[in-house]
């Protein structure tokens, strides 16, 4: 999907869009997309804060659009986008913490569909859901487009060099965030589930 990225003004359509659907097929690397629109930033070629803007818009309409299919056609379609067991493990996690859990859960590829859906089945308030996507989706938003510019700030002649570092970062991150999850479950809470074990 990262070829779709280039300096044509285009791009941005194209973060939008690809962020858009990821938050509702998991599989679409929206991270990869952002970090190689905010590299081109970084050498001139786009506007960083439109970058950012257009990956949190498309963050925000994505995860809204999945809370309404989640309110609309519950378990049933919700269950054939994620597993079963990740749905049961956002829904414990949306009872306990609901907004909290929006907010973590934007940084988990496959947990913020899990998430989106699984409030929208449970009937979590909009507004409430609205207000904590608005957040999480303007975080995630500034991370990722933050790692593809200092990326691409660090290696300004090289596409390629910069994009890898970003990636190769945001892996680390990831990797990390993920590592603590697990400690935290093998301790006997995971924060995804909100729940003792």
């Amino acid at each position: 999907i990262t070829h779709f990225v280039s300096a044509s003004p285009a791009t941005y359509a194209v973060v939008f869009a690809v962020v858009a659907v990821d938050a509702l097929l998991p599989f679409v690397q929206a991270e990869a997309v952002v970090i190689t629109a905010a590299v081109l930033a970084a050498q001139g070629h786009l506007l960083v804060w439109l970058v950012a803007a257009v990956a949190a818009a498309g963050g925000f309409a994505g995860d809204n659009a999945a809370y309404l299919l989640g309110n609309q056609v519950g378990c049933r379609l919700a269950g054939r986008v994620v597993s079963k067991r990740r749905l049961q493990r956002a829904e414990r996690g949306i009872r306990a913490r609901g907004a909290t859990l929006v907010l973590i859960a934007r940084f988990i590829p496959v947990g913020r569909t899990a998430t989106t859906l699984a409030a929208g089945t449970l009937d979590m308030p909009w507004r409430r859901f609205l207000i904590a996507d608005a957040i999480a989706a303007t975080l995630w938003a500034a991370y990722a487009t933050a790692l593809g510019y200092l990326g691409g700030s660090s290696f300004s002649h090289n596409l390629w060099k910069p994009l890898l570092f970003a990636l190769a970062l945001a892996a680390v991150l990831a990797g990390a965030a993920e590592g603590y999850r697990q400690l935290q479950k093998h301790r006997g809470k995971d924060i995804l589930s909100g729940e003792l074990h």
